[in-house]
C-alpha cells in the first residue's frame, strides 16, 4: 500500500487553479528511461506529399519506418530542408511528369465520355418530351385549350442550353417545325380553289398562335444562342420557315383569288381578307408589288405619296367610286342637313 502511494501522482493546485502533477523520483526516472529506449529504436517519419505513381498501390509509402540513431532521427525531424528529406522527396516524386501526362489523357477521355452520355441523355429524355409538347402546340386551334406544362418545357430547354446542346436543340426544333409546315403545304394543295383563302387563313392563324406559346418557352435558347451567336430572333426564323415552305408555294395561286374577292364585296369575309393580306405582307413585304391596289386597301403607304398636280384626278376617282356604290345599292343617306356647296 505504501509503495502504491509513493508511485502515485500527487496533484497540487496553486492560487491560479493551475494543476501540477508531481511524482516520485523513481517513477520519473522510469518514464525517461522508457522514452529514451523507444526513441533509440524505430521512429516513424511523416511521408511528404507527392503525386501518386501509376501502377503503385495507394498508401504503400505512408507511415514508412525509418531505422537510425536518435540523433539522426531528431535531425530529420527538426530540419525543414535536410538532406534526408530531400532524398525521400526526389525518390517519391520521380514519376510526377508521367503521372501528369496520364492525368491529362484521362481527363480528355472522361470529358469525351461525359459529353457522349449527355448527348444520349438529350436524345432519350429531353428532346422526346419537348417534341411531344411541340406537336400539341402546333396542332391546337385558337379556340382550343390544350393542357401543357410550360414550366416543364422551359426546364427542359434550360437544361439543354446549360449542357451545351443549344445548336443541337435549335436544329431539332427547326427540323420539327419544317416537317410540320410541309404537311400543312400538302394539305393546302389538296384544298379546292374556292376554299383556299379560308384554309390558308386558318393555317396562318393557327401557326402564329402556336408561336405565341413556343417562342416564350424557348426564350433561354433564343437569348443565349440565337441572339448572341446567330444574331437573329427565334420568332423571325420560325416565321421565315412558314414563308419558305407554305406561303411562297401558294402565293401565285392566292393572288388572283384575293384580287377577285376584293372586287366582289363580301364574297369573302372582310376579316379573312384583312388577315390574309396583312399576313402575306408581314411575311414578305415585296409581295405587295404583285397587287398594289389590293394591298393598299388594307395596309397604309403602299401606293406612292400624293402629288399636288394630281388632286383633280383624285377627286374624279372618288366621285366615280361614290357613283358605283350608289348604283350597287349603297345610298348616300339623308343629305338634307348637309351644307350646300357653291357648285350646287
Amino acid at each position: 500500500m505504501e509503495a502504491m502511494e509513493d508511485d502515485s501522482l500527487s496533484i497540487k493546485d496553486d492560487h491560479n487553479h493551475n494543476y501540477c502533477a508531481s511524482s516520485s523520483s523513481s517513477s520519473s526516472s522510469k518514464v525517461r528511461s522508457y522514452r529514451s529506449s523507444q526513441l533509440s529504436g524505430v521512429t516513424t517519419v511523416p511521408q511528404p506529399v507527392c503525386p501518386a505513381v501509376p501502377g503503385g498501390e495507394p498508401g504503400t509509402r505512408r507511415g514508412k519506418l525509418w531505422t537510425g540513431s536518435t540523433a539522426a532521427a531528431s535531425k530529420f525531424m527538426d530540419s525543414d530542408s535536410g538532406s534526408e528529406s530531400s532524398e525521400v522527396s526526389e525518390t517519391d516524386c520521380s514519376a510526377a511528369p508521367a503521372a501528369v501526362e496520364g492525368k491529362f489523357t484521362l481527363d480528355s477521355t472522361s470529358k469525351f465520355l461525359l459529353n457522349a452520355m449527355a448527348v444520349e441523355d438529350y436524345r432519350k429524355n429531353h428532346w422526346p418530351n419537348l417534341e411531344k409538347a411541340i406537336d400539341r402546340l402546333l396542332i391546337q386551334s385558337p379556340t382550343d385549350h390544350i393542357s401543357v406544362s410550360y414550366a416543364q418545357i422551359y426546364s427542359y430547354v434550360y437544361k439543354c442550353v446549360c449542357q451545351q446542346h443549344s445548336e443541337l436543340l435549335y436544329n431539332d426544333l427547326t427540323s420539327k417545325i419544317t416537317r410540320h409546315l410541309q404537311q400543312v403545304s400538302t394539305h393546302l394543295q389538296a384544298s379546292p380553289p374556292e376554299n383556299l383563302i379560308e384554309t390558308f387563313n386558318i393555317a396562318l392563324t393557327q401557326y402564329t398562335t402556336s408561336l405565341q406559346c413556343i417562342v416564350p418557352v424557348f426564350m433561354y435558347l433564343n437569348k443565349f444562342y440565337i441572339e448572341s451567336k446567330l444574331n437573329r430572333d427565334l420568332r423571325e426564323d420560325l416565321m421565315k420557315l412558314f414563308a419558305d415552305h407554305v406561303a411562297e408555294k401558294h402565293v401565285n395561286t392566292l393572288m388572283p383569288l384575293l384580287i377577285k374577292a376584293h372586287s366582289m364585296p363580301f364574297e369573302v369575309q372582310p376579316s379573312t381578307m384583312a388577315s390574309v393580306v396583312k399576313g402575306l405582307y408581314s411575311l414578305r413585304p415585296e409581295w405587295a408589288q404583285l397587287a398594289p391596289a389590293l394591298f393598299s386597301g388594307f395596309i397604309p403607304q403602299i401606293n406612292p405619296p400624293a402629288v399636288e398636280s394630281l388632286l383633280s384626278d383624285y377627286a374624279a376617282h372618288d366621285q366615280k367610286l361614290q357613283m358605283e356604290l350608289s348604283m350597287n345599292g349603297f345610298p348616300r343617306g339623308d343629305q338634307s342637313r348637309k351644307r350646300a356647296s357653291d357648285d350646287s
